[in-house]
């Protein structure tokens, strides 16, 4: 007992001579002797991932993308062909106010590609045409390769049936229009349209053997008006 009295003394003496930091260094000794206990029984926080688990996520990762890879390729070939779409469908107006405007005659060598006549008086059924029966229409100022993806050849047929010869331009004239690309005439066998219809959404890039784009209008007579020429034609014999 006379032993515990004087440490006790010294021990409160000095906690009156600075109690806070005595405080302090008693609470910091024993909090920070609770916390090296904890890290080390507890893992270390440092830790990352193993090599297992990086080949485990990489494989995952590539899995997905072998899944969503063929959605992708279809999305965008499916945008290529739908702006090859509006292109030829610029190409066959652009060829259509070339006929209305008398730009491309019968028989014009220096300018090629006047409609043919439909064969049998059945427009849709018009065979699938050749190089010379097309007009070109350049849309990268190179001319119509065979190996340009950009440029289009449109095919023309007419039909009125009050028609002689080969010039309608007189009567006027239901046109049958069809734009190919001009890789299309490459040697491979074109397709019959009238058959098989060219598709944007099941069809990715498109088939070069069948026509981007296929429409029909009515082509005046020279210097009369839409209405008369297509009533004229309509009009019993």
């Amino acid at each position: 007992m006379r032993l515990k009295r004087p440490l006790r003394l010294a021990v409160a003496a000095r906690s009156r001579l600075n109690p806070v930091t005595f405080r302090r260094a008693i609470t910091g000794g024993l909090f920070m002797t609770k916390r090296q206990q904890q890290q080390n029984l507890s893992p270390s926080r440092d830790g990352g991932y193993t090599i297992i688990e990086s080949l485990v996520a990489m494989i995952v990762v590539a899995v997905l993308m072998i899944a969503i890879a063929p959605v992708m390729a279809f999305s965008v070939a499916t945008r290529v062909q739908a702006r090859r779409v509006e292109l030829a469908t610029q190409a066959a107006r652009t060829y259509i106010d070339a006929l209305r405007t008398g730009a491309i005659k019968p028989d014009d060598p220096d300018v090629p590609g006047f409609p043919i006549q439909a064969p049998d008086n059945d427009l849709a059924g018009t065979p699938a045409p050749v190089v010379g029966d097309t007009y070109c229409v350049d849309m990268d100022g190179g001319g119509c390769q065979i190996d340009s993806n950009k440029d289009f050849r449109v095919q023309g047929a007419w039909l009125n049936q009050g028609v002689t010869g080969t010039d309608p331009t007189s009567k006027g004239y239901q046109l049958l229009v069809r734009v190919y690309r001009a890789d299309s005439f490459d040697g491979t066998p074109l397709k019959a349209p009238k058959n098989a219809k060219q598709s944007v959404v099941g069809s990715g890039l498109g088939d070069r053997t069948l026509p981007v784009v296929e429409m029909s209008t009515e082509i005046p007579a020279t210097g009369a008006p839409s209405y008369r020429s297509f009533s004229d034609r309509l009009k019993k014999p």
